[in-house]
């Protein structure tokens, strides 16, 4: 094979690897902050506040391009994240209280410090609202990085931070559902939750069909809510909780089927053409129709948004949420109240949390540690809790309304994800070198 034809194969691995997310979102971040701060700047600043409106007669909806992206497109990150935690829940590493222990109390504590220190710094003050800001966790950030380390971390320790990341997740949709949404119109919720009881009974009926739960979460949840003031990405979290988890055929049934569908290809007999027979192809669709009368909806769903959340969703939040003026702001945003809460909050009250609440844990008799992990690398992966990113920019948006504020969270949260992720890296290269 020639060097230049190997050269797609590996861009092809690289990309399906657990590494590639977290780099692309690193460079899709970069390109934003030197667009910001080019010549070019008016136009990236301008493009986000281009209005988009879709409807018709007197049932119209006019937002920004960047509240599209955030209200819109992070609706179907948040129901992603909902279709992963429901499936922990049910058979993951949520699914029983001895797999989901330590990485509950490690959740708390890396919302519960990074919070306080928040508040220490910025109680009273204008700032005061973003204290939900150091709570979150990058999951894709923080995969990638450990993911660097190839094949010397222990399998337990990539399960101990997804899980205690997806806890995360679940700890900042609360406090959006409860602490970061407007005033809340009733009659709009109450439409909300009748569709949501309609997809409730559709899931109890045995509906499969996934399009058919996309029109009520769509057109009923997504808009209710999004007219509501309970922030919009609740719904793709609700209605994650509702799709299907079961499957139509048992696993004897599914073997049985498939043996005999094979059975049935081996009698094909060779020809020329690619064209399938009709025998062939009602074999072709047989095969198809048992696949996914045994996938359950929840886990063909997930599979399907994946590389649309990575490859589409999170670089187009990131590309229009982190681009901000730098100039002379670093120093004098990581240094302000806010900043100060930001940083320290997730660089060292993320690890302080993450650490000490499962070394309580595991202390009061609550929780194990995982097998091959010290906790030497739970300090580690704490650090790598540090990286905010996504989550943190999200909330951001959501807890300041004045531009000097944001763009102070913006460059605050880079600067304290960069050293988290650093800091991270080195402590679990160093301790897991010497395991």
């Amino acid at each position: 094979m020639r060097p230049l034809s190997i050269v797609p194969i590996k861009l092809a691995r690289f990309a399906k690897g657990p590494a590639f997310p977290g780099i692309l979102l690193i460079v899709v971040a970069i390109i934003a902050i030197i667009w910001a701060n080019s010549s070019a700047s008016a136009v990236y600043f301008e493009l986000w506040q281009n209005k988009i409106t879709i409807g018709f007669g007197d049932v119209i909806l006019s937002k920004p391009l960047l509240l599209w992206i955030n209200d819109g497109l992070m609706a179907m990150f948040f129901f992603a994240i909902g279709l992963e935690i429901k499936r922990e829940v049910i058979a993951g590493e949520l699914s029983t209280w001895k797999k989901a222990a330590m990485p509950v109390f490690a959740a708390l504590g890396g919302m519960i410090i990074p919070s306080l220190i928040f508040i220490l710094f910025n109680h009273g003050k204008p700032s005061s609202d973003g204290w939900g800001i150091p709570m979150a966790t990058d999951i894709a950030f923080s995969l990638g990085i450990l993911a660097l380390l190839g094949k010397r971390v222990p399998i337990s320790l990539k399960i101990f931070l997804t899980a205690f990341a997806i806890v995360d997740d679940l700890g900042a949709v609360l406090v959006i559902a409860f602490f970061y949404s407007s005033k809340i119109v009733f009659s709009s919720v109450a439409v909300g939750g009748l569709f949501l009881g309609i997809m409730v009974l559709m899931n109890w009926a045995g509906v499969r069909n996934k399009i058919a739960y996309a029109i009520p979460g769509i057109l009923g949840i997504w808009l209710a809510f999004l007219l509501s003031g309970v922030h919009a990405t609740i719904a793709g979290v609700l209605a994650a909780f509702v799709i299907p988890a079961t499957n139509k055929i048992n696993i004897a049934g599914f073997k049985q089927t498939m043996i005999n569908l094979a059975n049935g290809i081996r009698v094909f007999k060779k020809k020329e053409t690619p064209i399938l027979s009709r025998e062939e192809q009602a074999v072709v669709t047989s095969i198809k129709q048992t696949c996914e009368l045994y996938e359950p909806p929840l886990q063909s769903l997930e599979n399907e948004l994946h590389p649309w959340v990575i490859f589409l969703i999170m670089p187009v939040f990131a590309l229009s949420n982190t681009g901000v003026v730098m100039g002379d702001n670093i120093l004098t945003s990581v240094t302000n109240p806010a900043g100060i809460g930001i940083v320290l909050g997730l660089v060292l009250g993320k690890p302080l949390g993450i650490l000490l609440f499962s070394w309580l844990a595991y202390k009061l008799g609550m929780a194990v540690l995982p097998e091959n992990v010290k906790w030497t690398h739970i300090l580690g992966i704490g650090l790598l809790g540090g990286i905010g990113f996504t989550m943190a920019l999200f909330i951001a948006s959501l807890a300041f309304k004045q531009t000097e504020l944001i763009d102070n969270a913006k460059i605050s949260i880079l600067c304290a994800s960069a050293l988290a992720g650093v800091a991270g890296y080195f402590v679990l290269r160093k301790t897991l070198s010497n395991s």
